[in-house]
């Protein structure tokens, strides 16, 4: 079976065996730092440095999650477009989980997506990444950046003139016939 393809996009061969390599290195690192520390500063510590990351990793997660969520809510009333405060919330949400879960490298990550002086710069580098990939996909990025003033008016010429008998516009079963002229 052969998939539909676009010109401008490009097979990755490289990047299932990464995502494979990585799913194997990374618990193979969790085991392997812990096992370390452990031998060098003892079990009982090890553990109970875990633990107090995995609290960390809660206690961060509730209260910037909070913030996150109210930054989100402030910009949907206000009704600009919540790009960053989306961003920031999904970072929250990831580098808490990740802080919960044991394992130092992972922690690191989770406090890089978690603290708010770390997190611009994981959004940064994110959004960096994420905009190299749709700029290789041939997407025109200029025309995603085009943001309009909620105040624009687009003057509009009426086609033609209502007649009496022609439904009001408050009526939900409305059919709207015409062309749309570009």
């Amino acid at each position: 079976m052969t998939y539909p393809t676009t010109p401008g996009a490009r097979r990755r061969p490289w990047l299932l065996p990464l995502i494979l390599v990585g799913f194997i290195a990374v618990p193979i690192l969790e085991v392997w730092l812990p096992t370390v520390v452990g031998t060098q500063i003892g079990l009982l510590p090890t553990v109970g440095i875990l633990i107090a990351e995995a609290a960390l990793g809660a206690w961060l997660m509730r209260r910037e999650g909070a913030k996150a969520w109210k930054a989100l809510q402030d910009s949907f009333n206000s009704g600009k477009m919540p790009a960053g405060e989306l961003a920031d919330a999904a970072l929250v949400l990831v580098g808490g989980v990740l802080l919960m879960l044991p394992g130092f490298f992972t922690d690191v990550i989770g406090l890089l997506f978690l603290l708010p002086f770390t997190r611009p710069l994981a959004r940064a580098l994110i959004g960096f990444v994420i905009a190299r990939q749709v700029a290789k996909s041939g997407v025109d990025l200029s025309a995603m950046r085009v943001r309009m003033d909620i105040f624009t008016v687009i003057e509009g010429v009426p086609v033609a003139d209502p007649s009496p008998n022609s439904p009001k516009p408050s009526d939900p079963n409305t059919v709207i016939k015409g062309e749309v002229e570009p």
